[in-house]
């Protein structure tokens, strides 16, 4: 049997809708790492992350048995945004979960002065960061894209001009004019981020 490396994402997930695990199972193969790395980088804890990459892949599974993946010749920055809102459902849960009352005197953590500085700005850093993926979504989606991949998926220009298949220059511009839109969206919103 041919391998089926040497396919593109497109085409393993056509063969995979068609039937064909082996080109679902390459097209895990191909992207596990970053698609973990990316989730552990946001939990921090082994298990959480083993299971929302778990989840992530099922509903990838289950969006392309749907017919719900449309091609764009974006498969990768699809799979991160479904693990990145997995990722925003899982601290907001989390953050739920940890609630103390702070009226329960029995409680011997409001005996004393525990604050944890650290908690206060995870949660104010994934409001910041669940507001600037609501931005992010007005741009026009070449800008959009653009953002994603390198801020969100790491890419170099060099690697977003191949993936995206225009030029080097026109990725530079097109990030320009998306910072450019997105320092106007956050004035007229009076918003401030360091962008």
């Amino acid at each position: 049997m041919k391998s089926l490396n040497s396919n593109t994402d497109e085409s393993l997930v056509r063969l995979y809708r068609s039937g064909n695990d082996a080109a679902f199972e390459t097209l895990l193969m191909r992207h596990k790492n970053s698609v973990y790395a990316y989730i552990f980088s946001y939990v921090k804890e082994e298990d959480a992350s083993n299971d929302l990459f778990q989840e992530t892949f099922i509903k990838v599974v289950n969006c392309i048995r749907r017919g719900d993946y449309t091609e764009s010749g974006k498969f990768k920055y699809w799979v991160m945004k479904i693990a990145h809102n997995l990722i925003i459902d899982y601290m907001r849960i989390n953050a739920n979960r940890n609630v103390i009352s702070a009226d329960d005197e029995s409680n011997p953590l409001n005996q004393c002065k525990l604050c944890d500085d650290s908690i206060e700005e995870t949660i104010i850093y994934n409001q910041n960061n669940e507001e600037l993926m609501s931005l992010i979504a007005l741009l026009p989606p070449s800008q959009k894209e653009i953002v994603m991949m390198r801020f969100f998926d790491d890419l170099s220009f060099k690697e977003i001009a191949k993936i995206t298949g225009v030029s080097i220059n026109t990725s530079l511009g097109r990030m320009r004019y998306a910072l450019m839109n997105l320092r106007k969206i956050m004035r007229e919103r009076n918003l401030s981020f360091s962008i």
